[in-house]
């Protein structure tokens, strides 16, 4: 990996890189925060929403200072393909910027769109080679991120020791920004969608004996609240598998990284509990 900006931050060091990812068939991009000192330490994957790029969460969220007294190492890639003949969309909401961290089957976007592949196996490998880890990590992630950190950590539980998500799409077969994307990207037949439906797949049981217990942070200001995110349909679901789900509603926040920034810092130690068990 090509090591394009450093920084010495909380006493670690925060570095922007590049690959060429065989997973995608891109370049693709991320921040990799170290803590001080030699380590191994063990990995937080962060994974951002709609429009972002590795570089909201890092700019925005305030996560280093936890991170570096935990001593973890934070990993935030990019939320889709880029570049030169990768397919796009007009609208925010699908394409680049938008990889709902699935694998796509449908043309378009089948070629590059394989988030779900990119996180869990190639990121994952590389980060284990190039950082001095102890090859356990977690996963959390905001909206769109939010989704693909419980889908991915339901789907791949073997992977993460813990999984946790702020305003996360809780339901994508059952809100516009899912609908849209999942058609897009994996034809029309609602059954695969399914499979990367957060709520669905704990209702079916994916966490059972997994998780211990799934924290979720939800400003209950946030504009898209009732028609795109639909944390009820998450808590019905942990309910009705026996599932333990912290949803805490937070009064007045929005969906901006303000919020998040309130709160990485306990999300921060809800992994550190579960990472050094």
């Amino acid at each position: 990996m090509e090591t394009t900006k450093s920084h010495a931050v909380y006493g670690g060091t925060l570095r922007y890189l590049k690959h060429d990812s065989a997973t995608t068939g891109t370049p693709m991009t991320l921040s990799v925060f170290t803590p001080a000192g030699e380590g191994p330490f063990p990995v937080l994957i962060w994974l951002s929403g709609l429009t972002c790029t590795e570089d909201n969460f890092t700019t925005k969220a305030g996560a280093y200072k936890a991170a570096a007294e935990h001593g973890f190492i934070i990993v935030a890639p990019d939320t889709s393909p880029r570049g030169e003949g990768v397919a796009d969309d007009p609208a925010y909401d699908l394409g680049q910027g938008a990889g709902f961290y699935v694998d796509a089957t449908q043309a378009p976007w089948a070629p590059h769109f394989r988030m779900e592949s990119y996180v869990t196996d190639e990121l994952i490998a590389l980060i284990d080679a190039e950082c001095p880890t102890t090859k356990t990590r977690s996963i959390f992630g905001h909206s769109m991120g939010g989704h693909g950190a419980l889908t991915l950590a339901l789907r791949h539980p073997d992977l993460f020791k813990s999984v946790s998500a702020f305003a996360p799409i809780s339901s994508p077969t059952r809100c516009p920004w899912g609908e849209k994307a999942l058609s897009a990207y994996l034809g029309e037949d609602r059954a695969e969608w399914a499979k990367h439906d957060a709520a669905l797949l704990i209702e079916g049981g994916a966490a059972a004996g997994r998780f211990d217990d799934i924290l979720v942070d939800q400003g209950d200001a946030d504009p898209f609240l009732a028609e795109q995110l639909k944390p009820e349909l998450l808590a019905a679901a942990a309910k009705a598998a026996g599932q333990r789900l912290t949803l805490r509603m937070q009064p007045g926040y929005d969906h901006s990284y303000f919020f998040m920034a309130s709160f990485v810092d306990d999300h921060v130690a809800f992994h550190a509990t579960r990472l050094k068990a």
